[in-house]
């Protein structure tokens, strides 16, 4: 009897881990797992503990925007190290010198496992570091500096695999804000902004690096990632180019349709929406642009531009549930408008309070029914949205602000969620955040 009850233990013990294992998850691209925001895992905590949570390492680290990737008991981390200050607060184009790093670290510990730097003369505004985070696909990692140096790496060692230097291969120059479009991988493809006549986009065979095919051409890359819908019967992919929104075949290249789109600065960011039938865009100095889609064939209509009140994010992706859209204007407020009239139901600038005004962020993340937000402030803040407004549960400062915006200090990543943990950075240090229940 006694065994018998030890062995039913054991078995009980091992069904609870494994499934307590099989609901966490890796966070092992920009906006996770699906690419959509959507934190999936079970077991977190709802309220921060007394005290705020507990930071389980720090890992010392250099400047940048770029949040990081987890994957396989690994943290990729990507950062820019020089002695000059680049912690610049303006729109211009200077030289700076120094090193590009891509980190490979130990989840558990946060111990640097390996580490890849090469020389970088910076020529893009805000230079405190790059802006993409790594991409890692099975056995590999993929990551794509301010200035347009792809590399890919064994993931476990390091190993360069191959590289491309973006900006000589396709003779153009970065972005105003650099290359800051994160690359996706679509089957045995990778597709990435490159800029240069008639290859705003290129898609590469992700093992070799050899182009596959190229399409289009732009004033400038922008700073949108490639995002592929399936809508109109097939797949598209959408680019929001500097002038246009521009649908195009992901496996070819081909266009399918496009309607002209200016965007201010060539500040077009977010990821394009699907809003039911609509597909929405907005950017910089109140661009904003609905589309109708065809439901029968890869083709689109305007609804309307530059509506007064809409979400014109900047650092923020906005998030959409059922018709409803959430974000963060550039103005620095949360919003929420409902889609295809427009209208703005309520904003709030509770997330990071009144401060200079000018891009204040806060990063959103939706898990269960709630969202996870990290602000500019270095807080994690938990609250609900709906389209009744905006409720907070709670929040703690996690982390110091390093860098200037606007002429405040300010800390902008993305972090990644994985595995109960928060993975946040800014420009001193990698921290890891527990969040399990």
């Amino acid at each position: 009897m006694f065994v018998r009850m030890c062995c039913i233990l054991l078995l009980t013990s091992s069904v609870l881990l494994t499934s307590s294992a099989a609901m966490a998850a890796d966070w092992p691209q920009w906006m996770g797992p699906q690419r959509d925001n959507v934190w999936r895992e079970t077991g977190i905590v709802t309220k921060f503990p007394e005290g705020g949570p507990k930071i389980l390492w720090r890992t010392p680290i250099a400047g940048g925007y770029s949040g990081p990737a987890v994957a396989d008991g690994r943290v990729y981390i990507t950062d820019y190290v020089t002695s000059q200050n680049v912690k610049v607060d303006n729109f211009q184009r200077e030289e700076y010198t120094g090193n590009e790093r891509v980190h490979g670290l130990d989840e558990a510990t946060g111990r640097v496992i390996w580490t890849h730097e090469y020389p970088v003369k910076y020529t893009v505004s805000y230079p405190a570091g790059p802006r993409c985070t790594p991409t890692v696909d099975g056995d590999r990692v993929y990551s794509l500096g301010a200035e347009g140096h792809l590399i890919a790496f064994e993931a476990a060692t390091g190993k360069v695999l191959w590289s491309k230097d973006l900006k000589t291969e396709y003779g153009t120059k970065a972005a105003l804000w650099g290359y800051a479009a994160h690359p996706l991988i679509d089957g045995d493809k990778l597709l990435t902004l490159a800029g240069g006549a008639g290859s705003h986009i290129v898609a590469l065979n992700k093992l070799t690096g050899k182009e596959i095919w190229r399409s289009s051409t732009a004033p400038e890359q922008g700073y949108c990632p490639p995002t592929i819908i399936e809508y109109g019967g097939v797949r598209q992919l959408i680019l929001l180019k500097p002038d246009a929104v521009t649908s195009i075949d992901p496996e070819t290249g081909k266009q399918y349709w496009s309607v002209p789109y200016e965007a201010s600065n060539g500040s077009i960011i977010m990821s394009p929406l699907m809003v039911g039938e609509y597909l929405y865009v907005a950017g910089y100095s109140n661009r904003s642009l609905l589309l109708k889609m065809d439901p029968k064939k890869p083709a689109a209509e305007e609804v309307w531009r530059d509506k007064n009140g809409i979400i014109c994010p900047v650092n923020v992706q906005p998030f959409v549930i059922d018709d409803v859209v959430y974000g963060f204007d550039q103005k620095g407020v949360l919003r929420a408008v409902r889609i295809p009239d427009g209208e703005r139901l309520w904003e709030t600038s509770d997330v990071i309070g009144k401060r200079p005004a000018g891009s204040e962020t806060a990063f959103m993340v939706r898990h269960e029914d709630h969202f996870w937000m990290f602000n500019e402030l270095g807080e994690l803040v938990i609250a609900r949205l709906g389209p009744d407004g905006y409720s907070e549960i709670d929040r703690a400062k996690v982390i110091s602000q390093t860098n200037t915006a606007f002429g405040r200090d300010v800390v902008w990543s993305m972090p990644a969620f994985a595995n109960r943990h928060a993975y946040i950075r800014n420009d001193s240090e990698i921290i890891c955040v527990d969040l399990a229940k």
